[in-house]
């Protein structure tokens, strides 16, 4: 199928749902098909871009790392060889995406909102910045927790070539491997409506992506610096798993409104008292601040949860298939043929089974 005609399908897709939505929704799903067509129309082909004299080095030195690390993708993690990350477009802004997360003031669990390509995810995403800002503020007006995250990158499937965009150009080696990995991932194996099942595989094979890469590629340097971010983030991901099951218990037990606020607060309190301990084992290392300085609520709790929830289990299953990407591939593509507490059940198994 011609990149052309894919682009029609997509797009075409959304705004029929658009057309028949109400008004609300027509204005939803028409930022959605703008935001998509000026990417498509802001992306050229990475070569001409490196031979354009008005691009910077710095960018066209990134785009050369690109272009290696595509390579890679495809020959060494057996991930899609398509037109995707073969492009560049500058967007001239600082994220290409804001995805706006909630829950109920008393849960954990995020809200879902339902696409006719991408099926029921646990966010929803908007180009515009303020746009983002405005819905989440029509959702704290019902008394949800929101949280709004600005995205570099996403993934249309496969459906459309997605481009490298100038919102990750300028991001470390490892970190452009690590992106491009993922979101390759999402065009390999989908299981509609399941956004954790999703993100969790997709940060697997990142996280297996750039392990590879590193130990082909890195100077001894880097791979030190990766190992030690690695553990940073193992640390992270810990912290915010720990209080989010707290969160969920203490919301579970139930009671009046008011001493269930108080708990939660003091619950986001403890956090960040932990956090400053886990800073203290870093050796001070801040790259974190920015997460915990903002208000915290079950919402940003939520949105890390949706992308690592799964990954041990995922993680059991690469090492069932002795470390074989290809065959990991196959079983997680059946994995998707499953109704969804099915599929979460067989990895479970595979868990418990590598675990005893």
């Amino acid at each position: 199928m011609s990149r052309f005609l894919r682009s029609f399908l997509f797009l075409t897709a959304l705004g029929a749902v658009a057309i028949g939505a109400g008004c609300s929704t027509l204005g939803y799903y028409w930022q959605a098909f703008d935001g998509q067509m000026n990417v498509l129309r802001s992306a050229r082909p990475i070569n001409e871009v490196i031979d354009d004299p008005h691009v910077g080095q710095d960018v066209k030195v990134k785009l050369e790392h690109v272009r290696q690390i595509r390579e890679f993708a495809t020959k060494d993690l057996g991930l899609p060889d398509n037109g995707s990350y073969r492009r560049y477009a500058d967007l001239k802004r600082r994220y290409v995406v804001w995805n706006v997360f909630a829950t109920d003031e008393f849960s954990v669990q995020p809200k879902e909102w339902c696409f006719p390509i991408a099926g029921c995810v646990g966010y929803r995403g908007y180009f515009d910045e303020a746009a983002a800002e405005r819905f989440a503020d029509s959702l704290r007006q019902q008394g949800l927790d929101v949280y709004v995250a600005g995205v570099p990158a996403y993934s249309t499937l496969g459906w459309l070539d997605d481009p490298i965009l100038n919102t990750f150009i300028n991001y470390p080696e490892t970190e452009l491997a690590r992106l491009i990995f993922h979101e390759l991932s999402h065009q390999v194996a989908y299981a509609k409506g399941d956004t954790t099942f999703n993100e969790s595989f997709a940060v697997t094979v990142e996280n297996e992506g750039v392990e590879r890469w590193v130990q082909r590629f890195g100077t001894p340097q880097q791979r030190a610096a990766y190992a030690a971010a690695q553990q940073r983030k193992a640390d992270f991901l810990a912290l915010v798993e720990t209080y989010r099951e707290r969160l969920g218990r203490l919301y579970e037990a139930g009671g009046d409104p008011q001493p269930l606020r108080v708990a939660k607060a003091k619950t986001f309190d403890d956090m960040r008292a932990d956090y400053v301990r886990l800073k203290a084992k870093w050796g001070g290392f801040a790259g974190y601040d920015w997460w915990f300085a903002q208000p915290m609520n079950n919402a940003q709790l939520a949105s890390v949860a949706i992308y690592t929830q799964l990954v041990g289990q995922f993680e059991a299953l690469l090492a069932r298939d002795g470390g074989d990407l290809k065959r990991f591939y196959a079983d997680v593509k059946n994995l998707t043929k499953l109704p969804e507490d099915e599929r979460r059940a067989r990895l479970e198994e595979v868990q418990v089974s590598r675990a005893d």
